[in-house]
C-alpha cells in the first residue's frame, strides 16, 4: 500500500486465515517442540517428520524448545514447504493466552521483512487448540507495519509477512478468531494507524470522516461542530480550538448490542488533539513532531468501539471523542483567560499546553448529562508528570469508584496492558483554587503532581458517576520493539476497554 491509497477505516495487518486441512504450499512451515524436545505438530504425518528432524538435531544444543525459541532449517520431503521453523513451546503445562500471544509475537518479529507465506501446524501436547487464535492475535499485533506514506520499499526488506494459514482441524480456534479476536486485533491496529497519520492528513474533520467505516458494522455516528459546541456551552473546548484553522468536533459513536436496547450504556471518552503545539505556552521544538499523536486516547476509544461492534458485544456503549488542534494564532487562547465550561464552572487558564483537561472537562460533562452512563472511562495522553512517576511501563489510573478501578485492574491482568492506581485527594482539589475564577487550570506548582491535579480537576466533571481516568502519556508509542508491538504506535487502551466491556455484557 502506498501514499494516498488508504480507504476509510482500512486496517494494516498480516492476513491470517484458518483451515481444517493442512495447506498444500507455503514458504515456511511452523511446528512446535516442547522443552523436553518432543514434537508438537497438528497431525500424525507432520509429527513423524518432525521426529526425524529432531533426531538429526540431537547434537544441536542451541535449540532447546524453550518457549519462543526458533530454529529454521530446510523442510523435510513431503511437507510441501521450502523451510521448516521449529518454535519452542516450553514445558508441557498448558500455555495460557499470554503465552500463545507471545509465540505469535516471536514468529512475527523473526520474519518481519521476509515477505514469506506461512503454514502454522502446531498443537500443544495438552490440547487447547483455541490458543492458536491467541497466537494469531500476537502475530498480527507484532507484525504491524505502517507503510502507506512510503513511495518506495525499504532497502533489504521483502515486505510484510505475506499470509499466515493456521491448521485448526477441530475448528475451535477458527471460531474464536472469526467471532472475537480478529475484531480485537482490527481495533488495535486501527488505533495504531490513526496515531501514525500526520496532522496534515488527520484533522478533527477527517477523523470524523474515518468513523464512517463503523456505520456498516452497526455503530451510529454523530458529530458536533463549532455551532453545536457553542449551543451546548462547551467554552473550554472551544477556547482550546480557537487558534487553529481546523475546526473542532465532538464525535459520538453509539453501539447498542445489549439484549435491551434501552439498557444504560458504558461510556468511553477520548482526548483527541490531532496536533498539539502547546499554543502560546509553546512546546520545545525537539520532539514536537510526536504531538500528532496527542489523539491516542481518541484512537483507543475508536478502536475499542470497532472491537465491540465487530464481535457483536452484548453491551450498549457510547464513545465520545473531543477532537481539536491546539495552535498559535491571533485568536488563540491565552494564559490568564477565564473560560466557562459546559458544567457552568469557570476555569482560569494558566498553561495553554494543559489543553487536554480543558477538552475533557466539556466532553465528560456532555457524556454524563446526555447519556447518564453506568460508568465513564476517559483516556488521554494528558501529562508529562505521569511519565515521571510511572515511566514508560504503566498507565496511571485515577478513579472515584473502587469497583470500577478493580474491574480495570482485572482487565489489565487479562490483556497485559499495565495500569497502576494513583490517588485522588481533597488536598489536590484545594490546590486548584483561583483568585478570579471557580477553578484554576493547574496547581501553582505545575511540575509537582500535575497528573494528580489534572485528574482531580476532571473528577469534578464526572457529575458523580463512577468514573476512571487513564493517563496513557508515554504508553501511546514504543521507542523500541516490544513482544507484541514493534517500535511505533501501540494502540494502548483498546484491549483494556474491550476487556472491561466484557465484564458488563449480557448473557446470550
Amino acid at each position: 500500500m502506498r501514499y494516498g491509497q488508504r480507504q476509510k477505516g482500512e486496517v494494516s495487518g498480516v492476513k491470517v486465515s484458518f483451515s481444517k486441512e493442512v495447506p498444500q504450499k507455503s514458504d515456511v512451515l511452523v511446528v512446535g517442540v516442547t522443552s523436553d524436545r518432543q514434537p508438537a505438530a497438528s497431525n500424525a504425518a507432520l509429527q513423524a517428520a518432525v521426529i526425524g528432524v529432531l533426531e538429526k538435531l540431537a547434537g544441536n544444543t542451541r535449540f532447546t524448545g524453550e518457549r519462543g525459541q526458533l530454529h529454521e532449517l530446510a523442510a523435510p520431503k513431503g511437507t510441501d514447504a521450502d523451510r521448516l521453523c521449529l518454535i519452542g513451546l516450553g514445558g508441557t503445562d498448558s500455555l495460557d493466552h499470554h503465552g500463545w500471544e507471545s509465540l505469535g509475537g516471536s514468529l512475527a518479529a523473526a520474519y518481519n521483512g521476509s515477505g514469506a507465506s506461512f503454514t502454522v501446524a502446531l498443537r500443544h501436547p495438552n490440547g487447547a487448540s483455541a490458543g492458536l487464535a491467541h497466537l494469531a492475535l500476537g502475530l498480527r499485533l507484532r507484525g504491524y507495519r505502517h507503510e502507506r506514506l512510503r513511495t518506495r520499499p525499504l532497502d533489504d526488506d521483502d515486505g510484510a509477512i505475506a499470509s499466515v494459514t493456521i491448521h485448526d482441524p477441530d475448528g475451535d480456534a477458527t471460531a474464536l478468531w472469526n467471532d472475537d479476536l480478529l475484531h480485537v486485533s482490527a481495533g488495535v491496529l486501527w488505533a495504531r494507524d490513526l496515531f501514525a497519520e500526520p496532522a496534515n492528513l488527520l484533522s478533527p474533520k477527517t477523523f470524523v470522516d474515518e468513523l464512517e467505516a463503523l456505520t456498516s458494522m452497526g455503530v451510529t455516528i454523530e458529530a458536533l461542530g463549532p455551532e453545536g459546541l457553542e449551543a451546548h456551552g462547551m467554552g473550554a473546548m472551544l477556547a482550546v480550538a480557537q487558534g487553529s484553522a481546523n475546526e473542532p468536533r465532538l464525535a459520538i459513536m453509539r453501539w447498542n448490542g445489549a439484549d435491551d436496547p434501552d439498557a444504560v450504556p458504558l461510556a468511553f471518552v477520548g482526548k483527541g488533539m490531532t496536533f498539539d503545539s502547546g499554543g502560546i505556552t509553546l512546546k520545545s521544538a525537539k520532539g514536537m513532531e510526536e504531538m500528532k499523536g496527542d489523539m491516542a486516547g481518541a484512537a483507543a476509544v475508536t478502536g475499542a468501539m470497532r472491537a465491540l461492534a465487530g464481535r457483536k458485544a452484548k453491551v450498549n456503549a457510547v464513545g465520545i471523542l473531543g477532537l481539536a488542534e491546539n495552535m498559535l494564532g491571533s485568536k488563540a487562547y491565552r494564559p490568564g483567560d477565564v473560560v466557562k465550561t459546559m458544567a457552568g464552572w469557570t476555569i482560569e487558564v494558566v498553561d495553554t499546553d494543559a489543553e487536554g483537561r480543558m477538552v475533557l472537562s466539556d466532553a465528560l460533562w456532555f457524556t454524563a448529562r446526555t447519556y447518564k452512563p453506568r460508568l465513564m472511562v476517559d483516556l488521554a495522553t494528558l501529562t508529562y508528570a505521569i511519565m515521571a512517576g510511572l515511566g514508560l511501563v504503566y498507565t496511571g489510573l485515577y478513579s472515584t469508584d473502587d469497583t470500577l478501578a478493580s474491574d480495570l485492574l482485572a482487565a489489565s491482568g487479562e490483556t497485559g496492558e499495565k495500569i497502576w492506581r494513583m490517588p485522588l485527594d481533597d488536598e489536590y482539589e484545594a490546590n486548584l483554587g483561583s483568585d478570579i475564577a471557580d477553578l484554576r487550570q493547574t496547581a501553582e506548582e505545575i511540575e509537582t503532581g500535575d497528573c494528580a491535579h489534572a485528574a482531580q480537576l476532571l473528577s469534578r466533571f464526572a457529575d458523580g458517576l463512577p468514573w476512571a481516568h487513564l493517563d496513557i502519556a508515554g504508553k501511546e508509542m514504543n521507542y523500541d520493539d516490544k513482544p507484541l508491538c514493534p517500535r511505533g504506535p501501540t494502540g494502548v487502551g483498546v484491549r483494556l476497554l474491550d476487556a472491561l466491556a466484557r465484564r458488563h455484557e449480557t448473557e446470550t
